[in-house]
């Protein structure tokens, strides 16, 4: 049986002009064209490194990432490569990453679960469930005591909230009132195991409640609901005002790790599936930006085009580029 609409329903669609529209819609293409194009390549066996991918998530990074200033700090997870996307990460040096080069954002000696690009403001990746809590709060910490106008986001899926650390920096974060948003990726599965499995408790955003946090529910197939609740928690953290969580309500169409889908291993269904990428957030955000005059259809493609055109050069860009020098094995470690 098809997975039923776990989300309630948006009482509105929020209203953004025509250049936030554009701002979501280049988000969201970026981070799907990039995913698409590693899925595409990941089977020649050029990339050495695992990858895990968030194709059909997009809309969780894009609206984050649209309500921040270059300067504010992302801290994101194993599935990093819409949010560093998202932030205005460069292509060619992400590919370069992923082919292990020395152009590449980490020098090559990252891989596709450690993105950084600390001028954009994306500080890291950690591959440790929970790990950006801690990280996204001691950064919100030192801008606070630094006087700095600056907000700091933990991306973390719905595995993370089992963790103690996510408990800790909440309660932390309530405490000293925290310029840091928690954005929570709820896409039900921690690996192979279903939320349903895992916890009694299925809405992640009302744990906020125990922190005296905001807490929302974003559905995860509308940026416009995602960039709202990001802008809100953005201006509550700049005002002095502390933390919020965004739970955001997402579904990965790959399996865990790999360019492949998992229905047939049978812990999730090809019906929901299919359910999930009838609401491909790219689609109805076309939709609903045509319909509202946000984006005209020659926006749309050429953005593609272009973006495709960016990606090939990537790509090249990557295979071209040498190999770290060997006496450069235990640098930047």
């Amino acid at each position: 049986m098809a997975k039923k609409n776990p989300r309630k329903p948006a009482k509105k669609t929020p209203k953004i002009s025509p250049e936030i529209a554009r701002k979501l819609f280049e988000n969201l293409v970026r981070c799907r064209a990039f995913e698409d194009k590693l899925a595409e390549l990941y089977p020649l066996k050029e990339m050495k490194c695992p990858t895990h991918l968030s194709t059909g998530q997009e809309a969780s990074a894009a609206g984050v990432c649209a309500a921040l200033l270059k300067e504010d700090m992302v801290f994101s997870t194993h599935r990093c490569h819409s949010h560093i996307v998202a932030k205005g990460g460069d292509f060619k040096a992400l590919m370069a990453e992923l082919w292990g080069k020395s152009a590449g954002c980490a020098h090559g000696k990252g891989g596709s679960m450690h993105f950084l690009e600390p001028e954009i403001g994306m500080m890291g990746s950690s591959a440790i469930v929970g790990g950006t809590l801690p990280l996204a709060l001691g950064a919100a910490l030192a801008s606070q005591m630094q006087g700095k106008d600056l907000v700091s986001v933990a991306f973390f899926g719905d595995g993370a909230v089992e963790q103690g650390t996510f408990h800790e920096s909440l309660s932390f974060a309530a405490l000293k009132k925290l310029p840091v948003i928690f954005v929570c990726e709820n896409n039900d599965m921690a690996t192979c195991t279903h939320l349903d499995h895992r916890q009694p408790y299925p809405e992640m955003y009302r744990h906020a409640e125990a922190y005296d946090i905001p807490g929302v529910r974003t559905d995860g197939t509308k940026v416009e609901t995602v960039y709202e609740a990001a802008v809100n928690a953005v201006a509550r953290a700049r005002k002095g005002e502390g933390p919020s969580l965004i739970e955001v309500m997402c579904y990965r169409w790959k399996e865990h790790v790999g360019p492949n889908t998992d229905y047939h291993l049978g812990h999730r269904t090809k019906e929901d599936l299919e359910w999930w990428m009838a609401r491909d957030p790219i689609k109805l955000f076309e939709q609903s930006a045509s319909k509202n005059k946000l984006l005209t259809k020659d926006y749309i493609e050429n953005t593609k085009n272009m973006v495709n055109i960016q990606l090939d050069e990537a790509v090249a860009f990557a295979r071209e580029t040498p190999f770290p020098k060997l006496e450069e094995l235990y640098t930047d470690l």
